[in-house]
Parts: structure tokens; sequence; C-alpha cells
């Protein structure tokens, strides 16, 4: 067994680092695109009318039950015969934000359906129009409310960043790749990568702890 190298790790970590760039570029991207898009969807699902209602239901159930990594295959390999190229970053942000939104729906719902049923009555009271009564009173309630959960999210999406690899994003994984293709020893960028992902996850886990537990959710 091969002992650690440090003056190996020193050479590789600049290109590491650079991946870790591209890892946080791709979870906030990623993050934002998943809850704007969950807000839809959590919006579509209280839709008067069943032919909204059904069709976003099924797209999301879809989504959700297929594993990322076949999406980001399907989004990057596939549609290209369509006609439709990207990036493979631009993919992999696509690819995480529209997987992690149909979970970030459910998040929103549940946020939606804890507000209390006298601020709906309230509004109805004051004659509120309906968009206002969304904007001004009950999104605000239930965003808050469901703060912590998000969070919790894009720690997930953060640790699944290492799947873009697979479509020749170079985040931190594929740079650890390459770097010990080069040089035939993984063990040093490979342990690298983990203990960078350890030391961005668990601290902003705690952070979300501490955060659900300041709101009292």
């Amino acid at each position: 067994m091969r002992t650690w190298d440090w003056s190996y790790t020193g050479h590789v970590m600049p290109d590491l680092l650079r991946g870790l760039l591209v890892t946080v570029e791709a979870t906030a991207l990623g993050s934002l695109l998943a809850f704007a898009l969950g807000l839809v969807w959590a919006l579509a699902f209280r839709a008067p009318t069943r032919w909204v209602r059904w069709p976003v239901r099924a797209v999301v159930e879809f989504v959700r039950n297929t594993p990322l990594l076949v999406q980001l295959f399907f989004l990057f390999y596939v549609l290209p015969s369509a006609g439709l190229t990207f990036s493979p970053l631009a993919t992999g942000v696509f690819g995480l934000g529209l997987h992690y939104s149909t979970y970030t729906a459910e998040v929103y719902r549940a946020g939606i359906d804890g507000v209390p049923p006298g601020q709906w009555e309230a509004a109805t009271a004051l004659s509120l129009p309906r968009r206002r009564v969304w904007i001004a009173v009950i999104l605000p309630q239930a965003i808050r409310r469901v703060v912590p959960a998000l969070g919790n999210y894009v720690i997930a999406m953060f640790k699944d960043t290492p799947m873009l690899a697979a479509i020749t994003v170079l985040d931190m994984l594929k740079q650890a790749e390459e770097a010990g293709a080069e040089s035939f020893r993984y063990t040093e960028p490979i342990t690298v990568v983990g203990l960078l992902f350890v030391l961005i996850a668990y601290p902003t886990s705690l952070l979300m702890r501490a955060l659900e537990r300041r709101l009292g959710t």
C-alpha cells in the first residue's frame, strides 16, 4: 500500500479547488432553479382545474421516480439528437434543478398547507385580490416555515453533484479522476474530495438544524 504523498497532494490541490468552484456553482444555480420550479409545481397542484393539476402531478411523479443519473444521460446524450445541445455544466444544472424541484414542490405544498386557515379567511374578509393574497399573505408565511427543509435539499444536491462527472462536467470528482488517471495515484485526490464534501456539507447541515430550531419548525 502506498504512503500518503503530501507533495503530490499539493500538486493536485489547484485542480481540485477549481473543481470545487464548479461544484459550488452547479449547486447554487441548480438550487435556484429547483426553488423556482418547485414553487411553480406547488402552485399548479392547487390550480382550480384538473387539466392543470393532473399533467403537472404526472410530470412531477415521473421525474421524482426516475434516477437522477438517467435524467442527466437523457439530457446530455439524447436531446442533442433532437437538435437541443447545451454545455455539460448547463445540462447538469438543469438536470439537478429539475430533479430537485419535484422535492421542493412537496416542501412548498406542506408550507402552504401549514398556513393557518384564519389567514385565508382574513384575506377573504378584506376582499384582497387572489394574487395579492398569495404574494403578500400566504407565500411569505409558507416559505418562512420551509426554509430549513429547502436548505437540506441544497445539501443533498451538493452531495449529488459528483454525478455530473458522468456527463464530463469538471467538478471535484472529475478533476480527481483525471489527476488519478495521469499519475496512477487515486488515494490523495479522491480522499481530498471526500474531505472537502464533509467540510462543507456538515457545517451547513448544522446551520440548517439551528435555523430549524430558531424558526420552531
